[in-house]
Formats: C-alpha cells, structure tokens, sequence
C-alpha cells in the first residue's frame, strides 16, 4: 500500500515542485522557508545549506535541528543539523540531512568555509550526497557550491549562490544529473525592524521560481514572516521566538494542488 501511495504521489506531483524537496535543492530552515523559501539570505548556521557565503557574517558561533513535513507524507520528511564555528581565518560550516523514507532517501553530509572581504562575504561548500532507492541500490556523489553577498549600504545587501557547480551525477554508473540552481537576491532595510527579500531562483532544467518575503520585528524576542513564491504558487506564513541564547522558529507554507508543508527549527548560539 505505502509502495502504491508514495508512487502515485510522484507521478502527479510536478518536476518543478518535487525539485524543490530534496536536500541538495530545498531551502533549509523555517525562518528561510517562512520568508517564500528565500535562498540567498540568512542570519543562522542554516546558511551553511542554504548560502555558504553568509556563514562570515552570522556574529556568534550556533549550532541548529530542524524538521520539515510536506503534503502530509512521512516520505517526504527532511531532517537537518547544522553549526557554524568562528575562527581566527574565517567561519567554518558543518551540516548534515536525511531526507525521504524506506523507498527512496537522500542524504547528505559536508563542510563549508566562508570570509570577509571588505564589504563582499564570500564562501563555499563541499558535501558528500547519496541517493538510496529500494530495489536500485544507491549511488554517491561529492558536490561543491559556493556563495555571497555584498553589503552595499546598511539597508541594501545584494546577493547570490550557485549549487552543484560542478555537475554532480547521482552515482558513478549512472548519467542523470543532479540538480544544479543559481539564485540571485536583494535585501532591503527600509527600518531596523523590517527587511524585504526578493530572489529569482533558476535550475538549469525548469523554469525560473521568483520569490518574495517580509520580516517583521514586533519585539526584540518575537519575529513575524510571510513570503511567496511562483512556479507552483506558494504562499508562507512563520513565527520566531528568541531568548537569550536559544530561539525557534515555525514556517508554514500552502500549495493548493498539493498541500500544507511545515517547519520547525531549533537553534542555539554562544559566543
């Protein structure tokens, strides 16, 4: 039964939507994926999955766990751990995620470093990805993506992050490709409490996704978020809270055809 609902399911989910749910290309994190799956930008140890480069700017050193939930399938539940460590040299990113069920996983486990150049943070990543399907075997790829931004004044930061540059194929024996994305995005303060993102996401195989998101800070310890993307339609609703040194963050979001996805992370920072 499990067998005939998960392939029913990948068979009427699109190629746009289901490239978007494994590890190597969904965003991690709730506060990214509350803000319409925003990519670029980041202010924890999600940008390790999400934007190497930014890991130079995050100010503390912080480790995060996270758990997405999507269209109400246990196949298509993503686990996430990630920390970012300042050092005399720069930041350094660690990570490590498990997406999928019994049928069909993905995983993936890698170090990223990032510095600071003048008003350019710049990073990149390394990760070994393996694709596990029952009755296939699996197969093992090393992947390598890179990553920045640039603060072109307090209130404008442009940005932008390539996955996969390299190409990576799902295994040695096999000539499918993985998914490779560029993303590109600005950020903009107009006050201390609120930011706008806007992003174009482009995987070399669909067609472009553009997304938009709004963060809010009601009070020093509570954050609202909402964002939207295009190709398929989403809309995303999240919360923050912060206290001292931890926080947690909720994002939900909702696709009409398909269903609600949500996301909680936890993270904790120390100096």
């Amino acid at each position: 039964m499990k067998h005939s609902i998960f392939l029913s399911f990948l068979f009427l989910l699109s190629a746009s939507a289901f490239a978007q749910t494994d590890p190597l290309t969904q965003v991690h994190g709730a506060q990214n994926q509350s803000l319409g799956n925003i990519r670029v930008f980041g202010s924890t140890a999600w940008s390790y999955f999400n934007n190497p480069g930014v890991l130079a700017k995050l100010e503390t050193d912080q480790i995060v766990v996270g758990y997405d939930h999507r269209f109400g399938l246990n196949e298509l539940n993503t686990y996430d751990l990630a920390a970012s460590l300042r050092s005399n040299f720069g930041t350094f990113g660690f990570g490590v995620t498990r997406f999928g069920g019994k049928l069909f996983n993905q995983q993936s486990l890698g170090i990223a470093f990032a510095n600071q150049l003048g008003i350019v943070s710049f990073g990149g990543k390394i990760e070994w990805f393996q694709t596990q399907i029952e009755g296939f075997g699996s197969g093992n790829s090393l992947i390598f993506s890179l990553g920045g931004i640039a603060e072109l004044d307090p209130k404008l930061s442009l940005g932008a992050t390539i996955g996969n540059l390299t190409r990576g194929k799902l295994g040695k024996n096999s000539d499918q490709r993985l998914p490779t994305g560029i993303s590109l995005g600005l950020a903009y303060n107009p006050i201390d409490q609120l930011q706008f993102f806007a992003e174009v996401e482009k995987d070399i195989q669909i067609s472009a996704v553009y997304k938009f998101g709004l963060d809010y800070q009601l009070k020093e310890w509570i954050a609202l978020r909402t964002g939207i993307n295009s190709n398929p339609a989403k809309i995303f609703f999240g919360l923050g809270l912060k206290h001292e040194r931890f926080g947690i963050d909720f994002g939900y979001g909702q696709n009409n055809p398909l269903g609600s996805t949500s996301h909680l992370s936890l993270s904790y920072s120390w100096d």
